[in-house]
């Protein structure tokens, strides 16, 4: 009989129930057992897990005392991952948090260590790993088409002219959007040896920062993270120049679209491309021939987090994100506003 992995989750909004739910529910080897959220209602979605079992309440205080929870999911506004997570750690719990997972490196450090002394899991929720574009990326530098890669960027573009917002630094796109590009860069690529940052508020001069285009420098690599939110026509959400070749992608991972418009994980069609959608690769093979490929786009999956945390938990795997990765990752967010 496989074991199951009896999960909790700190917060009940928008994101619990769309990036977090929809796709636990295709894993039957994860149980949601408790619930926490600041108000309760009766919403929908809370009478449909109370009828399969879930307990929800408004203490975070029985999650803690529930020795039955294995996994603690924290999926609260930003400013509060930190404390919920210290919290949570110091009481012997597993966690994982959403992303951005801290504003600071010392934060980062801090959780990391507690959750090293206690011999807990301790990750944040980095779902774009688990992009269909991103892991289409990954297979074609995998398979040598380009050569040496030399330059790689990534775009984050939208158009939303009347929406500049006010806040921290640790509610702007560097933190919000760059958090997922710069956690792809590292995990492919690990620590760069330099970083340069242009981070701006572009729509309001008194807002949060709305763009930013980072680079990542690496021995004859540069990796390029962007984003802006004024972009009418958008750039290619990926571009790839090696020495053999270039790679295009122009459209962003499906999923988010799909469950935008209530077109769940595990329905047929879910996350998919149309093949319009494919990138394209132009390389040079040994011969020298000009070779021009489409590249069907390989199936993202945002529920592989859940079950690299359960390979983790249960089996005895390997985290998918390393420590040093996340401290990599929240030390390059917070040096972007640093003079």
């Amino acid at each position: 009989m496989t074991k199951k992995l009896n999960i909790a989750y700190v917060g009940f909004g928008k994101s619990t129930n769309r990036y977090h739910i929809p796709f636990v529910k295709t894993r039957e080897n994860i149980v949601i057992k408790r619930i926490v959220n600041r108000t309760l209602g009766k919403r929908p979605e809370q009478a449909e897990l109370e009828a399969t079992g879930t307990l929800f309440s408004t203490d975070i205080n029985d999650i803690i005392s529930d020795e039955t929870i294995d996994l603690v999911v924290i999926v609260t506004p930003a400013f509060a991952h930190y404390d919920y997570a210290k919290q949570l750690l110091l009481a012997g719990k597993n966690v994982l948090c959403d992303k951005p997972l801290v504003e600071t490196l010392a934060q980062a450090q801090e959780l990391v260590s507690i959750a090293q002394e206690k011999k807990l899991f301790f990750m944040p929720f980095q779902n774009r790993r688990f992009d269909s574009d991103f892991l289409t990326i990954k297979k074609v530098i995998d398979t040598g088409y380009l050569g040496d890669l030399i330059d790689i960027t990534v775009n984050m573009d939208h158009f939303r002219p009347a929406d500049a917002s006010q806040g921290e630094n640790f509610d702007g796109a560097w933190y919000g959007h760059g958090v997922h590009m710069v956690d792809q860069m590292v995990s492919l690529f690990g620590k760069p040896q330099e970083v340069q940052y242009d981070i701006r508020a572009t729509r309001d001069y008194d807002s949060v920062d709305d763009y930013f285009s980072v680079n990542l420098l690496y021995p004859n690599l540069r990796a390029t993270v962007a984003a802006t939110e004024l972009a009418a026509l958008p750039h290619p959400k990926w571009v790839l120049y090696g020495t053999r070749g270039t790679f295009i992608k122009n459209d962003v991972d499906q999923q988010e679209n799909d469950l935008k418009v209530g077109l769940l994980p595990g329905t047929e069609g879910f996350g998919q491309d149309s093949p319009a959608d494919f990138g394209q690769l132009t390389y040079y093979n040994q011969n020298g021939d000009r070779i021009v490929k489409t590249i069907p786009t390989v199936a993202g999956d945002y529920a592989r987090v859940y079950d690299a945390a359960y390979d983790c938990l249960i089996n005895g795997a390997e985290k998918l994100i390393t420590d040093e990765q996340i401290l990599t990752v929240i030390e390059i967010l917070e040096n972007g506003f640093k003079k």
